[in-house]
């Protein structure tokens, strides 16, 4: 039986800043973003697919453990956060095995699964004390994930970049509760503090961040992806299976710049074939298709990581203020004492 790890949610808040886990970019959450992010007190991550060969993945993990040291050391009092690793849980991807366990050997604190993780495997990195955070885009991924002893699912809800799902946040968190009481991370167009209150408010205890954190200066992406972010709208945004064979939201610009039919691609949506790349070039999903959110049209700068996680914390903390406000939930200021009344000294005999 899978044994997960006592008070998950309170081991991953104890270690974190603010409740953020940087997304698993592919090709964008490079080594200097997770570090940066571990930095400010958040979640940093990268997909172990994005590292092309096993000796090269564990080398990053090497790097990455060093960098944590390194950091807590130059940082003594501050809180860095852990990083994680995103394996993708699936047949095809024939390093899957070898890629567990690697971070078994160098003990990876949080692993985000995709697609389907079995009890076999979670209980591998349940036996050194990580922690398996899954994906579910829809409430029947999620009980079968929690079936397999996840720790925590991560509710991709509509409108999230890259494969994301179709379920309106609300709903997909709600219906996640009714069977599971662990923790509950939300993804999907989170740009703000604000937007950070606003996921713990209907039943989620943390969020994934992605596409804010593209349009960041440390992000390993082109600077016309990251203005394409930063000048684009919602309505930029095109789900489509086309690229990789699974549904997901990208940036209009970039497909038409691709040489997609972009509105044939919208007509078409979850439903379109994949289309391949001409033979001999790269891979259009991965190097020239860039996905992003439907809340791009929450981002409007390109800041470093320390910047933008400035402002969170900022804008975190300015949301429970107003939101308390809102709710009248502000303890009302004392009264002062009335005028005859004397304030007794503090002393004498037995005090």
């Amino acid at each position: 039986m899978s044994n997960p790890p006592k008070d998950t949610l309170c081991g991953i808040k104890a270690g974190t800043a603010l409740p953020v886990i940087v997304a698993p970019m592919f090709l964008v959450s490079d080594k200097k973003l997770v570090l940066a992010s571990c930095k400010e007190g958040l979640v940093g991550s990268f997909p172990a697919g994005a590292l092309w060969t096993s000796a090269a993945f564990e080398q990053q993990l090497i790097d990455l453990n060093d960098g944590i040291d390194k950091l807590k050391a130059a940082n003594p009092g501050a809180t860095i956060g852990p990083y994680a690793v995103n394996i993708t849980f699936k047949s095809t991807n024939k390093r899957v095995d070898a890629d567990i366990d690697l971070c078994v050997k160098h003990k990876v604190p949080i692993i985000l699964a995709s697609h389907e993780a079995t009890q076999e495997q979670i209980d591998k990195i349940h036996a050194y004390g990580g922690i398996v955070l899954h994906d579910a885009a829809t409430i029947e991924q999620a009980d079968k994930a929690v079936a397999a002893g996840a720790d925590g699912i991560i509710a991709i809800g509509a409108g999230a970049g890259g494969q994301a799902g179709t379920m309106n946040p609300i709903a997909l968190v709600s219906g996640i509760r009714e069977f599971f009481d662990g923790p509950i991370i939300l993804a999907g167009c989170l740009n703000t503090g604000h937007d950070i209150l606003a996921a713990q408010s209907i039943g989620a205890d943390m969020v994934v961040m992605g596409t804010r954190f593209i349009a960041t200066a440390e992000a390993n992406a082109e600077d016309a992806y990251k203005q394409m972010i930063v000048d684009a709208r919602s309505s930029d945004i095109i789900y489509t299976s086309a690229i990789s064979g699974a549904p997901g939201n990208f940036l209009r610009q970039s497909l038409e710049n691709c040489g997609y039919d972009v509105e044939d691609l919208k007509k078409k949506g979850a439903s379109a074939a994949k289309i391949p790349p001409p033979p001999g070039q790269e891979s259009r999903a991965w190097k020239y298709a860039w996905s992003a959110g439907q809340g791009v049209s929450g981002v409007h700068d390109i800041p470093t990581v320390q910047e933008l996680s400035d402002r969170l914390k900022t804008e975190y903390a300015a949301a429970k203020t107003d939101l308390a406000e809102k709710l009248n939930l502000t303890p009302p200021p004392k009264a002062p004492p009335p005028a005859t009344y004397k304030i007794p000294k503090i002393g004498g005999p037995g005090i």
